[in-house]
């Protein structure tokens, strides 16, 4: 038979019996192919000659796909929602799909593709559209590919995966500067007086957040029902972290024991339930911008800010513990409390070379 293969065409020469029955069989394997090739086409699937094969065989209707999976992985989430997980983690986990998705259009021309043929190729790729096409830094980059990183664990987990296709990635996190206030700076932030009232009102949520550690998100839900008198019979803040659903609590310092007292008796906060008067993230945001320029303050202002600094120049500069600064910070881990250490380390470091420089100077 071997001598009557026609190598360019593909098929048996001759006319006999046996060189028709091979060759329709041949052409009616090339129309089930065909057929299965214009499938994948319209239902926009990732097109390869595996997945044709696999689809020939009646194998691969198990396999999963990373859409799939996240889905999966999503779904589960979302139940969980109030009960160990934030609605901001499900919203990152669907923005991340939905970038994924946008991705492998772009890439591939496909909405989906097969968990088995992710490689490191894929995750460079990846990694080049984050920085490239969406224009996000590299530590933004890293976050976004650090969900996808956690939808193939699951996978991995499931046995839907049998390689790791991140094993050979290695990239770190770019160290951030975390900007904070000065005790110079956030008491001239206090003592300001402003003529418009929504700058001033900005600025007392501000200034609170400086002295108790709250995010936006958890002072926004603020009420005073929050605030009960601790072991020690001083007031205290019991949170749970709208980001983590961690325990929070915080003890109420004069200075924003002062600003709580400075609204208790609006009648607008009583009626919202309200312990202080917030306005969006976008406006607040904005007009911090605005009551920084007022201030002369050559830094951005948000609410990032006044964590930092409460986490820096209130606490840890005033010997407060890391650990008990990390308990009311309401963080996860130890180290990422460690990292506001640093930042005090380093300002006390350049204080001292400060000192000796001055008394070398003196001598």
């Amino acid at each position: 038979m071997t001598d009557r293969w026609d190598t360019r065409l593909g098929r048996v020469r001759g006319n006999r019996i046996d060189a028709r029955e091979i060759n329709s069989h041949l052409d009616n394997i090339q129309v089930k192919l065909n057929r299965i090739h214009n499938k994948l086409f319209d239902l926009n699937q990732r097109i390869s000659a595996r997945l044709i094969k696999e689809a020939y065989l009646g194998g691969g209707s198990n396999k999963k796909t990373l859409i799939e999976a996240f889905d999966f992985h999503n779904k589960q989430l979302k139940n969980q929602i109030g009960k160990g997980y934030a609605q901001g983690t499900y919203t990152r986990f669907e923005t991340t799909k939905k970038h994924l998705i946008d991705f492998l259009t772009r890439e591939y021309s496909c909405e989906d593709i097969e968990l088995s043929d992710l490689d490191y190729g894929f995750i460079v790729k990846l990694e080049h559209y984050f920085k490239v096409t969406r224009n996000c830094n590299h530590n933004t980059t890293l976050k976004y590919i650090r969900n996808i990183r956690k939808i193939v664990n699951t996978a991995i987990l499931n046995d839907w995966l049998a390689k790791d296709p991140f094993g050979k990635y290695k990239v770190k996190f770019k160290e951030v500067k975390r900007d904070y206030l000065t005790q110079d700076e956030l008491t001239a932030l206090e003592q300001k007086d402003f003529e418009i009232e929504r700058l001033g009102q900005v600025r007392d949520v501000f200034v609170f957040c400086c002295y108790t550690g709250l995010s936006y998100a958890d002072v926004r839900k603020l009420t005073i029902k929050d605030i009960s008198k601790g072991l020690d019979g001083d007031l205290w803040i019991f949170i749970e972290r709208t980001k983590t659903g961690n325990s929070s609590n915080v003890p109420v310092l004069s200075k924003a024991l002062e600003i709580i007292k400075r609204y208790q008796n609006s009648p607008e906060l009583q009626y919202l339930g309200k312990l202080l008067p917030i306005l969006s993230n976008q406006k607040m945001n904005a007009y911090l911008k605005e009551i920084g320029c007022i201030c002369g303050l050559n830094k951005n202002l948000t609410f990032h800010v006044a964590r930092h600094t409460f986490a820096t120049t209130v606490t840890l500069s005033n010997g407060v513990s890391i650990e008990s600064v990390s308990s009311m910070l309401g963080h996860k881990n130890m180290r990422t409390t460690q990292i506001y250490a640093k930042v005090v380390q380093g300002k006390v470091s350049a204080d001292m070379r400060k000192l000796k420089s001055l008394m070398s100077e003196n001598e």
